[in-house]
């Protein structure tokens, strides 16, 4: 997107000189005031040309500006943008320039959980945590409301009104949130929560977090893009199944997970009576016909795959009767 957005061209000057600048100034109004010419016109003309320098002196007082790294400040000439001065440093400028200051480092945002449906429609509570910071002034000071959204004490019009920067960064912080909401709610839209009801290549809101979080944040930064607002990095940070679903959804996972672990006993018990034929057929220990194989498979996968502990029967006869 294009920007509005340019670098202060005006006259700038360096804090220090200028007050010393001023001093010199004021001291030599004051001094003037001192000085008694024997012409009238002279005294008249030396009194108007020191209280004008000295009027103009104190107005000049306005005019600094001290901006500590990673701060700007849009410089407004009667209503009319002239531009961003972002210079480290106390310097001079016109002192009937507004300036509105503003941040540009890098915020922490915690988006508490909200409760949307994922892609097969099952309800779940996700939340995020996201790190941005203001990349276009021009945008965010004045492509949005922020100057109504960041005052204090009332509505547009009142007199008792404070635009600070604690409170125009707040509304900023309030739009990123508003905005994190909606594009939170539209890629949990997109995947599933899990691989339980869809193909197991497809990406789900627990498997694949690196994947969804990059999605997250370009969602972000195109909803984000008009308030001159950037987010540098965005992820989930929490992620559940709705309560009125959760106990359903814990039992079919308790139900998965049994599954899978009969699957891995039985593939074990297998393996296991597999051996033990090999073993008595190897060292000839003893002959067993297949009706015998069939009886003493059938017992080792009773023994081996039963959840308690098998009770040992003797047989005190003999294998051949």
């Amino acid at each position: 997107m294009t920007t509005k957005e340019f670098e202060f061209k005006g006259l700038t000057i360096g804090g220090f000189g200028m007050i010393l600048l001023i001093l010199i100034m004021i001291g030599a109004s004051v001094g003037s005031f001192f000085y008694d010419p024997e012409s009238l016109g002279l005294y008249i003309f030396l009194r108007v040309v020191a209280f004008i320098v000295l009027v103009s002196s104190f107005i000049s007082f306005g005019g600094f500006m001290m901006l500590e790294p990673n701060e700007a400040r849009a410089l407004v000439f009667f209503g009319k943008y002239v531009g961003t001065f972002s210079k480290t440093g106390l310097y001079w400028v016109n002192p009937f320039l507004s300036a509105k200051k503003v941040s540009l480092r890098a915020r922490n945002l915690d988006v508490p959980p909200i409760k949307v449906n994922d892609k097969i429609g099952n309800p779940i509570l996700i939340g995020l945590v996201l790190v941005w910071k203001l990349k276009d002034t021009y945008k965010a000071l004045f492509e949005i409301d922020s100057q109504t959204m960041a005052m204090v004490g009332g509505t547009p019009g009142q007199a008792n009104l404070v635009v600070t920067v604690a409170s125009r960064m707040a509304a900023f912080e309030n739009f990123v949130k508003v905005q994190s909401d909606a594009a939170l709610r539209q890629v949990a839209g997109l995947y599933a929560y899990d691989n339980s009801e869809v193909n197991g290549t497809e990406i789900t809101l627990r498997s694949d977090g690196t994947e969804v979080n990059d999605e997250l944040v370009k969602k972000l930064n195109e909803r984000l893009a008009m308030a001159g607002m950037e987010v540098i990095e965005a992820r989930i940070n929490y992620l559940a199944y709705a309560p009125e679903i959760a106990a359903v959804m814990l039992r079919r996972q308790q139900a998965s997970a049994i599954i899978t672990a009969r699957e891995k006993i039985v593939e074990g018990a297998v393996s296991m009576v597999k051996m033990a034929l090999n073993k008595l057929s190897d060292e000839e220990i003893v002959e067993l016909d297949e009706e015998k194989k069939a009886a003493m498979v059938s017992n080792l996968l009773v023994v081996l795959c039963a959840d308690e502990a098998a009770q040992p029967i003797v047989n005190t006869g003999t294998l051949n009767h």
